[in-house]
């Protein structure tokens, strides 16, 4: 099971410390945000992760290096230097699925999940479902979504226009596993989102869900990252 870490974001929100600085690349706790999921899928036995990159986006190799020191290869996808520019979340994993399989796992750079486990015993199941084009976690909305973004049926299905038996709409933590047919329709270098390929995929019960309790924080301001800097949970 391979991997892809989401770093192409410009962080606008997280400005003035994004204008200089990638916020993935922004430390947590002593070590870059992206480094506790990089770190989480070296312990999980995940030996080939690829990280997408536009903005500052030298400054990830410079950063993280080879992932030698974690027992890991990491390539960059590099859609600032090949494209221009971020191709969204659909569009990044299109473009790097040549190095991803036919499985893998999806992680946004820009969280905070310290205590998540790539399940190992979770994702092999998941290969062994076909029918399946994906599986995500889900988190309590958090004040600034407070909508949420799909419900959860009483079979684990994720529903994309309605909540679930408990009334809920919960927010999408931005960790899936994810299969390659999911994005393989689009053409390498578009600029396509994810939002929509998932719902879809939805509507034909393709996507499984389950709920993330842990500590989880979606790092998108300087408030919000003095906040963990101070231990907060």
């Amino acid at each position: 099971m391979k991997a892809l870490i989401l770093a192409a974001g410009r962080g606008e929100r997280m400005r003035p410390l994004s204008d200089a600085t990638p916020k993935p690349l922004l430390p947590v706790r002593g070590k870059p945000l992206i480094a506790w999921h990089l770190e989480a899928l070296a312990r999980a036995g995940v030996r080939e992760v690829v990280i997408n990159t536009a903005w500052l986006e030298d400054q990830f190799p410079a950063a993280l290096g080879d992932g030698a020191r974690l027992g890991l290869t990491i390539r960059y996808s590099m859609e600032g230097r090949d494209h221009g520019g971020a191709l969204e979340t659909a569009g990044g994993i299109a473009k790097a699925l040549p190095w991803l399989g036919e499985a893998f796992w999806l992680v946004s750079g820009d969280i905070f999940a310290p205590d998540f486990v790539f399940d190992v015993a979770l994702a092999e199941r998941f290969t062994q479902r076909r029918d399946l084009l994906g599986h995500l976690w889900l988190v309590p909305n958090p004040p600034f979504h407070p909508q949420g973004d799909f419900g959860l049926d009483a079979d684990g299905h994720a529903l994309a226009d309605a909540a679930g038996p408990d009334g809920v709409r919960w927010t999408y933590a931005n960790v899936a596993l994810l299969r390659a047919g999911l994005c393989r329709g689009i053409v390498p270098g578009s600029v396509a989102k994810l939002g929509p390929l998932l719902a879809a995929a939805m509507r034909e019960r393709r996507i499984t869900a389950e709920v993330w309790r842990g500590a989880w924080h979606n790092v998108g301001t300087p408030a919000e990252l003095r906040a963990l800097q101070g231990g907060a949970a």
